[in-house]
């Protein structure tokens, strides 16, 4: 054997070796780095891996095969793994979820008001499905239909923007959380599915039974921001594997009701971090307050409160963006979820909760597994955007139709005429 030929050996098995040295270490660091977290990602359990077969002289394609592939054939072995594990372990049997116990004023504002008008029910839930995704795709494929962001690629989107896609390994599936869309609730949900927090060891198994303060703690879920510390240059091919295999799926309402809803939510109820980051600066800056109370509490007994047309004022203001993007309780779907660069297999909607949970969580397969939480009803929500816009000028109406109008379209809503004209 000449000297080039060893030469070229040596190489091949330095690379091999170096692959395996990094998934070895990949392995260790989601067993024991991230312990405190009690996440599971694919490749924190054992696998059923193919053996490598051994080089032939001048086989070099083979080592040096892309990361995704290796990657791929990890999540394979691991799915595998996961269905012979099913026929071992029975099922629980299926849980009966109960309502929360909330006050009357939470129960009015907090985002327990899911309907923004009587949505129609369609007869064929597939149908219906397979519209909206219909919908999404070609929108998001009409090079006439332009917005911010829609013609970047997913290696486009920075690691910090990926923080709303919530990762399950046990079951293969992908949440895109988006806030005041029924996300606390769908949160539990994840929990119970990828067993991600325990009360005294055991694993939660009915949503209900999770506190709202652990639901919404970002330690508690893997989200894809979260891979670059896991698995460095590896992040974006281990998403796009993910995203390949996973169910994807996702919920969204009428852009201008869930403003009302996090209005409510968030400047409606005594909330000091909102007052604090948000209700002051916005007092001050479209009401003219020059001193106000240090606390929540002691604006609120004062009848200082900030107004739906001051909130509409700070989101149509173009230096709001400039100091920071907006807060994920008011930010675009599109801008949270990337749904022109993620393909999501399921699109949920508020209107229709009830029917498309069921579908879904059939879709998954973990219906005997658990009961999505039930819903509340708001009793007026019918005249909610009327009554709401009333006193907001038809030019500011028509400003906020234009900074949401990519969610209003992608997701199938109609254009509301009866806010944009006199």
């Amino acid at each position: 054997m000449d000297t080039m030929t060893k030469s070229r050996f040596f190489r091949l098995w330095l690379v091999l070796g170096s692959v395996f040295m990094i998934l070895l270490i990949i392995v260790y660091w989601d067993n024991m780095g991230t312990a405190h977290f009690y996440l599971h990602t694919s490749l924190s359990r054992p696998h059923i891996l193919e053996p490598f077969p051994s080089p032939k002289p001048g086989d070099e394609k083979y080592f040096t095969a892309s990361i995704e592939e290796i990657l791929e054939k990890l999540l394979s072995a691991h799915a595998k793994q996961n269905v012979l594990l099913g026929k071992k372990v029975e099922q629980p049997s299926l849980l009966a979820s109960s309502k929360p116990v909330l006050s009357n004023m939470e129960e009015s504002v907090r985002g327990y008001d899911w309907s923004s008008h009587d949505a129609q029910q369609s007869p064929d839930p597939d149908r219906r499905q397979a519209e909206r995704r219909s919908v999404l795709r070609g929108f998001c494929a009409n090079a006439s239909f332009v917005f911010p962001t829609k013609e970047r690629s997913f290696d486009d989107i920075p690691n910090y923007e990926l923080n709303h896609l919530i990762v399950d390994d046990r079951h293969g599936v992908i949440y895109c959380y988006v806030p005041k869309v029924a996300c606390t609730n769908w949160k539990r949900v994840m929990i119970v599915l990828s067993q991600s927090l325990s009360d005294q060891g055991t694993p939660y198994r009915d949503p209900l039974d999770i506190p709202r303060e652990y639901v919404h703690n970002s330690s508690t879920h893997l989200t894809f921001n979260k891979f670059w510390r896991r698995y460095g240059k590896f992040s974006r091919h281990l998403m796009k594997v993910k995203l390949k295999k996973y169910t994807k799926f996702l919920f969204v309402r009428d852009p201008f009701v869930r403003l009302i809803s996090a209005f409510r939510s968030k400047f409606e109820l005594e909330n000091e971090e909102f007052y604090q980051k948000f209700a002051i600066p916005m007092l001050k800056m479209y009401s003219n307050h020059t001193s106000l109370p240090k606390s929540v509490s002691e604006a609120f007994s004062a009848g200082l409160k900030v107004s739906f047309a001051n909130f509409i004022q700070y989101l149509l203001d173009p230096h709001t963006e400039k100091l920071a993007p907006f807060n994920e309780h008011w930010r675009q779907v599109h801008r949270l979820c990337h749904p022109c660069q993620i393909d999501y297999d399921f699109v949920g909607k508020l209107e229709t909760l009830d029917q498309d949970a069921t579908q879904l969580l059939q879709l998954l397969k973990v219906d005997k597994l658990l009961q999505f939480p039930p819903s509340y009803r708001n009793r007026t929500a019918s005249s909610w955007e009327e009554g709401w816009f009333a006193k907001i000028p038809l030019a500011w109406r028509q400003q906020l139709y234009k900074l949401y109008e990519a969610d209003f379209v992608l997701f199938g809503y109609p254009k509301p005429e009866h806010l944009l004209r006199d």
